[in-house]
């Protein structure tokens, strides 16, 4: 969701166009916010017939039975009904058997190592960025760029679907920017406006605070969620050029620039609701809709969390410069998509089911069946369903100077798994330990990085 660690390469260094997409050769394509799919765990599923398949340029692969690893548990919302949507059109229309292996967003991120390591399903969700570039260069994924081009899909997505080889081993279907997210409603009935400064965002929690209104809400029992404060932090402290640099190695997790982002989060913290160690996404996103607090830094999938009918009444804003020779510049703004495994039973089936599963047809699929959309990002897709926010997001991410994926999809996955999401947790928990907390994760991050 969701969505949804970070820093340095395993041996070689993730070309630029993998890390950051350009972002209005990116908005040609697309208009950009969405719904977050994500990584497996252990799935499974069998097959059925072969019929001819899919439409687009590039190779023309045999559809056929096809096994699909899904990171959202079965009813969990938008995003699950979307990517089985999808899943059962292409089904009917290919007439073959998609067999859906369907796993909690959570479990399948952090198993996604371990399941490219066993019996991995035929084609599975998952990211742009280093971690993909990561598992190509490991020989997990397979090249799929004879399914390139596909009708619809800009140049820039190419781009982001390209490792250091030069060649594709994925398929975009959506991306979305993190911001603040709001109630219109509150915002008007307190006549409060949106930060542009920080020490306009300061004087609003404060303000918020007199009300009895917790600011920010916040969860962190899903170990990534906090990576998105960390992020937004880094690049309006330090820029994106440090952020980028960190999640590659290039910059010490120790240094005097890290701690003072560690600082200032230190002094935001009390901004934030507590107890955030015990509190899924979902449930913050639920406080923020009961009016319980009054923002929420998160991704635009934050509307898979909330009721459909206080959808309408969310807006959002960039979280604002903290260092005005920096600016605000700089944001998240993932892209989600599809890879085939390298140790596929059909790869030519699964081949044509990822052509598929970048068509415009897919993402009218998904989002038809859905009580939320994502933001398709193939240029052909209907945007009939897209309300406010996605317009909004597409005006952000044009406007946004440089754009990271994500902390835990930019960097190395053992150590953004075993090191930075517990470091979080900790300093979350005890966030007078920020000298410790640093200097260890620095020393993981040159044990793990060689």
């Amino acid at each position: 969701m969701t969505p949804s660690g970070s820093f340095g390469p395993p041996s070689s260094t993730v070309p630029a166009s993998v890390r950051g997409v350009d972002r209005r050769s990116l908005l040609r394509g697309a208009v950009g916010a969405g719904a977050l799919l994500g990584v497996p765990t252990l799935l499974a599923s069998c097959g059925g017939d072969a019929t001819p398949a899919a439409s687009g340029g590039g190779a023309s692969a045999k559809a056929g039975p096809v096994k699909f690893g899904i990171n959202e548990a079965k009813g969990s919302g938008p995003a699950y009904e979307r990517l089985s949507a999808i899943a059962e059109t292409y089904a009917k229309k290919a007439g073959v058997e998609v067999s859906q292996n369907a796993v909690d967003h959570n479990t399948f991120q952090e198993s996604i190592s371990t399941y490219l390591q066993g019996t991995p399903d035929d084609v599975f969700t998952w990211f742009a960025g280093y971690r993909m570039s990561q598992f190509a260069e490991n020989g997990q994924i397979a090249d799929v760029s004879d399914v390139w081009p596909i009708d619809g899909m800009s140049d820039a997505f190419k781009k982001s679907a390209t490792a250091e080889d030069g060649k594709q081993y994925f398929v975009p279907v959506s991306y979305y920017p993190w911001a603040v997210f709001y109630k219109k409603s509150v915002f008007e009935k307190n006549g409060w406006t949106e930060p542009k400064t920080q020490d306009e965002l300061m004087a609003l929690m404060k303000e918020m605070q007199g009300k009895k209104l917790t600011p920010f809400a916040f969860a962190a029992k899903d170990a990534w969620a906090p990576m998105g404060t960390f992020d937004i932090l880094n690049m309006r402290l330090n820029g994106y050029d440090f952020h980028m640099d960190l999640t590659k190695g290039k910059k010490a997790w120790d240094s005097p620039e890290v701690r003072r982002v560690f600082e200032t989060w230190k002094t935001l913290l009390p901004f934030h609701q507590e107890n955030a160690l015990g509190r899924t996404w979902q449930e913050a996103a639920t406080s923020m809709a009961k009016g319980q607090c009054g923002m929420y830094l998160l991704g635009t999938f934050v509307v898979d969390g909330i009721p459909t009918e206080t959808q309408e009444d969310l807006d959002f804003f960039t979280f604002p410069a903290l260092d005005q020779t920096i600016g605000a510049d700089a944001l998240d703004a993932p892209i989600d998509g599809f890879c085939v495994s390298a140790n596929a039973e059909n790869e030519e089936s699964a081949k044509a089911f990822i052509k598929y599963l970048g068509s415009a047809e897919a993402a009218d699929a998904g989002n038809n069946a859905a009580s939320a959309p994502f933001i398709a990002a193939n240029s052909g897709a209907s945007t009939a369903k897209y309300g406010a926010l996605q317009k909004k997001s597409v005006e952000v991410v044009q406007n946004a100077k440089s754009i990271a994926q994500f902390l835990d999809r930019d960097t190395n996955a053992d150590l953004a798994n075993t090191v930075i999401t517990a470091s979080l947790q900790e300093f979350i928990k005890n966030p007078d330990k920020i000298d410790s907390i640093t200097t260890s994760i620095q020393q993981q991050a040159k044990s793990i990085l060689g």
